[in-house]
């Protein structure tokens, strides 16, 4: 097989400044290997202009040129159905420029399918090249395909490529410059059915006499689909349109349905295409591919083996994330105990860059391990094919609520942490579904919730019920959100979201070994995303915390006065430091703001600590148990596991001498916790992939609400059965 169908560079080809090329093609025709083969690490990520879809674009250099290459939202056809086909269709159509060449990703071994598109995109003349990918695969098989003939066919140059390996690339590089120095519109004729192009041509005669320029596709695109663009121009101009509908009738009758005349001519131009330029092996054997798909998306044992991969990968993320996280955190302490030293002059200053810059850094970095774990198990799963047969089979469990299926991989990943989950929502197919799934994503329950559960659970559920219950409670506390997320998504999809579920169409492409330069990119794309967007408005807000709890500045002399008058035994339990710092908190901004709304959550259980150790919470569920240690008197350098803090809850009172945390309410903090929007990183990470603060506001407050109406039940129930 050569390489290319090659024509010779013309001389003095001009110097343009960076064209953009669009790369477009069917999901899973081998775009994404493509682009990082030609871009490699210089690679851009942003959004649409006006939409949350994702662009990724890059420059690659070649004989000096610099070419900018956009890799376009994969599409089925020019007729979109889903916010990102409908952005795909918006770029190949100019908007906001057309692109100065298209490199058609085309997939050798689904040859008709893929030829659907292209015969659709070469309507619009475009300058294209075709990428052709997965000969590899055609080799195995044992067909051999006539690269002379298919590029006859196509009417523009074909370069076979197998970018993971590098080959074709240059040559591809070559074709695409040579496109560029001396552009050719592609003339394709589809052979669509006499009748319809003889009515073509007479409406084409009528509109022409009229002074109304049409061209001959046009008018065939108006006959068999009156809702293409060029039906709005004649529509609101009565005495045009009932031509077209005269020749509708002519060419359709009653049933109308032109796009299905319009399909069968493609399908089967491209079945022609696909006869005359591939030869099949002598013997089609079964493949590998169906052979594994018979297990893998068996009703019964393909679920198995989906839950025991989706097992395996939140144990490792949950896992393998843990120590990774722990030695952030101590480096972030590291940090902090070299830098603190430096400024004991400025007491503001040191508290400033300790507890509030360097605490901020530290809360975004702390959730690199999670997203990059996430991402590399979410890219060698899309890369092996096996992610398109999860999605599949978790429709059928999904479908009923009106989320699609491949919403599994955001809730799931949201158990190890809410931000990678609600990132990893653009794998949906449609904007509603997108939305739902990135809104109900953090009812999930993070591993942040864990210290939590387990400080309460042992303070207050071990004590008094054993080990056997406290397990039990664990485990329940981590299905509570997955519980009310159902009733939700009804509730979102009925009332919010009134608009049909698009049905569940997913290639199932071929399996293969994953390509490890893609996935090293796709982590690396996604850790620089979440830092530069989410890790800026967490960085900001925990300054903003740490200026709410530090000011303004207390009485120390008087805090000294109240120490000396504790008795004894308390002051064994707490240091001068440690009650100062708690009179502190109490009189801060925030500990004042605490105090003014116990009141609002004296129903739930809550006293003004435990409201304030939610408040404080804010920037990050991490910082909730070392702020219970400071409002309980402890200090704040504690976990979970600390016997002072679990002790310290234990004796915990209200003014009139009852027991603050009883079993109902440690109940009731655990389920407001679990339902809860209390993490500041997740509302940015929902504002940046949604891109407006809307909806972020509107998780904050449906999820508080709950929070708060469950746990004021809870209490009140447990009241009066107690």
């Amino acid at each position: 097989m050569s390489n290319s169908l090659k024509t010779p560079v013309p001389a003095g080809r001009p110097k343009t400044h960076k064209p953009t090329i669009a790369l477009v093609g069917n999901p899973n025709a081998g775009k994404t290997s493509l682009f990082n083969a030609l871009t490699g690490a210089r690679q851009k990520i942003g959004n649409y202009p006006g939409v949350t879809v994702e662009k990724i674009s890059g420059d690659f250099t070649h004989e000096g040129d610099t070419f900018e290459v956009i890799d376009v939202p994969g599409l089925y056809s020019m007729t979109p159905v889903s916010n990102d086909e409908t952005v795909a269709v918006k770029v190949l159509e100019g908007d906001p420029e057309p692109p100065k060449l298209v490199v058609y990703v085309l997939d050798a071994s689904n040859l008709e399918r893929n030829l659907f598109l292209f015969s659709q995109l070469a309507e619009t003349h475009t300058n294209v090249v075709v990428a052709l990918t997965l000969t590899d695969v055609l080799d195995k098989e044992g067909a051999r395909l006539d690269l002379a003939k298919l590029s006859s066919h196509l009417g523009c140059e074909v370069v076979p490529v197998i970018a993971h390996k590098g080959i074709g690339v240059e040559a591809l590089k070559e074709a695409m410059a040579r496109a560029l120095a001396s552009p050719d519109e592609l003339e394709l004729d589809v052979g669509f059915p006499k009748v319809v192009m003889d009515a073509a041509d007479r409406v084409v005669d009528h509109m022409n006499r009229r002074g109304v320029a049409l061209g001959r596709r046009e008018a065939r695109c108006v006959l068999l689909d009156e809702q293409c663009t060029t039906s709005e121009r004649f529509r609101g101009i009565p005495e045009l349109w009932a031509v077209i509908e005269e020749e509708r009738q002519t060419v359709l009758g009653a049933s109308g349905q032109g796009r299905t005349l319009d399909a069968q001519a493609r399908y089967a131009w491209a079945a022609k295409v696909k006869k005359d330029s591939i030869t099949p092996p002598v013997e089609r054997r079964r493949s590998g591919t169906e052979k594994i798909d018979y297990f893998l998306t068996h009703r019964v044992f393909g679920l198995l083996f989906f839950l025991g991969v989706m097992y395996a990968v939140f144990q490792s993320i949950y896992t393998l994330a843990g120590p990774l996280m722990d030695v952030i955190d101590a480096g972030k302490s590291a940090v902090a105990d070299f830098v603190r030293p430096m400024l004991d002059g400025t007491p503001v200053l040191q508290s400033l860059v300790v507890d509030g810059i360097i605490e901020g850094v530290g809360s975004v970095i702390i959730f690199l391990p999670q997203i990059i774990i996430l991402f590399f198990f979410i890219s060698v799963l899309e890369g092996t094919g096996y992610l398109a047969r999860a999605a599949f089979l978790m429709d059928r469990l999904l479908g009923w609520c009106g989320l699609n299926g491949r919403a599994f991989i955001p809730l799931l990943s949201s158990f190890a942490c809410a931000i990678p989950g609600v990132m990893s929502a653009r794998v949906m197919p449609d904007e509603r579904s997108r939305i739902m799934t990135v809104l109900v994503a953090p009812l999930m329950s993070c591993s942040a919730r864990l210290p939590v559960y387990v400080l309460l659970i042992g303070a207050v559920i071990e004590p008094r019920y054993g080990a056997a219950w406290a397990g039990f409670s664990l485990f329940a506390m981590h299905f509570v959100g997955l519980a009310v997320a159902i009733p939700v998504v009804l509730i979102l999809n009925k009332g919010v979201f009134k608009g049909k579920r698009l049905p569940f169409m997913l290639e199932l492409p071929k399996y293969q070994w994953p390509r490890w330069r893609d996935v090293f990119l796709t982590i690396t794309s996604r850790a620089k995303v979440f830092l530069v967007t989410a890790g800026t408005i967490i960085f900001a807000m925990s300054v903003l915390i740490w200026a709410l709890l530090y000011f303004p500045r207390g009485d120390n002399p008087r805090y000294e006065r109240e120490y000396s008058s504790l008795s004894a035994a308390r002051q064994e339990t707490v240091s001068l430091e440690q009650f100062q710092e708690l009179r502190q908190r109490e009189e801060s901004i925030l500990g004042r703001f605490g105090k003014a709304i116990e009141p609002a959550f004296a129903p739930a259980g809550f006293d003004w600590r435990l409201t304030t150790a939610i408040l404080a919470a804010f920037p990050a569920r991490e910082v909730v148990v070392p702020a219970m240690g400071i409002l309980f008197g402890t200090g704040g350098d504690v976990d979970e596991a600390d016997e002072g803090l679990v002790s310290a809850i234990q004796r915990s009172q209200w003014p009139d001498g009852r027991p603050l945390m009883t079993p109902w309410t440690a109940m009731s903090l655990m389920v407001f916790f679990a339902l809860c929007c209390q993490c500041m990183a997740t509302l940015a990470a929902i504002k940046r992939e949604t891109n407006s603060w809307k909806w972020a506001a509107f998780a904050f407050v449906y999820m508080t609400t709950l929070a708060y109406v469950f746990s004021v039940a809870i209490q009140q129930i447990g009241r009066l059965v107690s």
